[in-house]
């Protein structure tokens, strides 16, 4: 059974969620600008919710709304967010994204994903980890058409993808006028290549801030910049 992953403001079990709480997850959550201005924000394949709950720790939102697919997942995100010092302001849909778009008018000023990205073609035997994994449970495309959708005018969009799908992602972003606005590149450590793109979207066209994280120098030895962004949530940074 995996143990429940303890942060500095709240606690996520996470023993029935496929994709257990991860670098990735921690590192959007506390990455993506959250200003005074924003009040609704929607986080699309909550997992364990740890996303949410970090806007929530982290923002006056009065609206943090979550989507998960899977039931079992969906069922632990809700006692995850009824169990934090905020569980009147987080509220999770159990529903797909697909069928979330279609069903919602309201409009949110931040969008945050984490979404399911390997496009190679193996599976393995555990089809809810294939499907928290791969991409076919929600492509690239209907994750942007839909973000063109649920932002407010001013709203943004954030999102974690692997860097060699960077370019791809940004020119089928520019397909729903969605432009990036930030982009920061994510490397192990110094000598290592590029993994992952960090990029936030808006509707106006402008020339994105680009910048670079080193989350190490040596093994567990944590780079400051990685240390400032994530200090608030891990206990032992």
């Amino acid at each position: 059974m995996s143990k429940p992953f303890k942060f500095k403001e709240f606690t996520l079990h996470q023993d029935r969620c496929a994709m257990k709480v991860g670098t990735d997850g921690v590192l959007l959550g506390a990455w993506v600008p959250i200003d005074g201005a924003v009040d609704s924000i929607l986080d699309i394949g909550t997992g364990t919710g740890v996303i949410a709950l970090m806007s929530a720790q982290r923002s006056n939102a009065e609206v943090i709304d979550a989507l998960e697919i899977d039931a079992d997942a969906y069922e632990q995100a809700v006692e995850n967010f009824e169990a934090s010092s905020w569980g009147d302001r987080l509220f999770c849909y159990h529903a797909s994204f697909q069928e979330f778009m279609a069903e919602i008018d309201d409009q949110y000023d931040l969008l945050i994903s984490n979404p399911p990205f390997y496009r190679e073609d193996y599976k393995t035997s555990d089809t809810k980890r294939d499907m928290a994994r791969f991409e076919d449970a929600l492509p690239f495309e209907h994750l942007l058409v839909g973000a063109s959708k649920l932002l407010s005018d001013q709203g943004k969009f954030a999102v974690i993808v692997p860097y060699k799908e960077e370019e791809r992602i940004i020119d089928l972003a520019s397909q729903v006028t969605l432009f990036p606005l930030k982009i920061t590149r994510v490397k192990g450590t110094l000598t290592s290549e590029v993994k992952r793109s960090l990029l936030l979207f808006d509707r106006e066209k402008k020339t994105p801030e680009i910048d670079e994280l080193i989350i190490e120098n040596a093994r567990h030895e944590y780079t400051k910049s990685y240390i400032d962004l994530t200090k608030d949530f891990y206990l032992k940074m």
